[in-house]
């Protein structure tokens, strides 16, 4: 693999606080998108912030996209006790914003949904004023499955479109670029006041108007809260970087998403589409309260 950048040097920081969380999770029997998608930011998230993103319907991925390094094959495991695992830890954790994310769940008839929606309810039950924030898979296009999370309310609902149109096919397993625009097109016409979010991963072949069009292509549906991060191959067996773009690029991409009505732009080499997320709905809230005085 081609050496990183200077910029992308991580200091990895291992204290009380990532042993305690890594403990807990452990206790619980619960995954995190952290460790199984081998995220940069865990030392930063873990030891620094107490932050974790628990990843539910257990951690095998049905799909197999050439950008992620989480386990693929056929699940055997739902676990219906899951849901109050997670609310419990987050509880445990103090948390004030709680992101869930999962595999996804072809195989499931609707995709993991109900365990979503499980999950939102019993956090917001033990942890009123935390917010949950849910990244969830396209559910293969269910309207019924997206809409079992949405009545479940939400505080973010995240969808990642992961790249640009020419791209999507060959770094996304089974997902389509226009599934992933119509997806978050529902989720606010069935919910309008409940804001979106969406990631956009670089790096792998894209061109500078490429990423342009695509923030226009979110923003046409009505997506809020925008991520642009790098991509890193996990292991020798993905695809590989084909350009690192410079922390300069991703400062003038900020302003381009931000131009764009974006109310909020998490740019950076190392942005991972939960990074700073409890920081990302405060700067939405208050972006949003300022359009409305105006």
């Amino acid at each position: 693999m081609e050496r990183k950048p200077e910029w992308l040097k991580i200091k990895l920081t291992t204290n009380k606080n990532y042993n305690e969380l890594k403990s807990m999770l452990r206790d619980k029997t619960l995954h995190t998108v952290c460790e199984e998608a081998k995220c940069p930011n865990i030392y930063e998230c873990w030891a620094v912030h107490r932050t974790a993103t628990f990843m539910i319907l257990g951690d095998i991925c049905t799909r197999a996209c050439r950008f992620c390094a989480v386990k693929t094959g056929l699940p055997t495991e739902l676990d219906w006790a899951e849901p109050e695992r997670v609310a419990e830890t987050a509880e445990k954790m103090g948390l004030k914003h709680c992101v869930i994310t999962s595999v996804a769940r072809d195989d499931l008839r609707d995709g993991g949904a109900t365990i979503f929606a499980e999950s939102i309810k019993a956090v917001k039950k033990r942890l009123p004023l935390c917010s949950v924030e849910v990244l969830i898979p396209d559910f293969m296009g269910s309207y019924d499955a997206l809409k079992i999370v949405m009545d479940a309310k939400p505080d973010i609902l995240n969808h990642n479109v992961e790249t640009v149109r020419r791209l999507s096919d060959r770094v996304r397993a089974r997902a389509k670029y226009d599934r992933t625009l119509e997806l978050l097109k529902r989720a606010k016409e069935m919910q309008p006041k409940i804001p979106t979010k969406s990631s956009i991963m670089i790096g792998v072949g894209e061109t500078w108007e490429e990423i342009i069009e695509t923030m226009d292509d979110l923003r046409a549906n009505d997506v809020n809260i925008l991520t642009i991060g790098q991509y890193l191959q996990p292991t020798r067996s993905h695809m590989k970087v084909e350009k690192y773009w410079h922390p300069d690029d991703f400062a003038k991409l900020k302003e381009e998403g931000l131009k764009r009505g974006f109310s909020h732009v998490e740019s950076g080499p190392l942005v991972r589409s939960s990074y700073h997320a409890h920081e990302q709905v405060q700067s939405a809230q208050s972006h949003d309260q300022k359009v409305a005085e105006a």
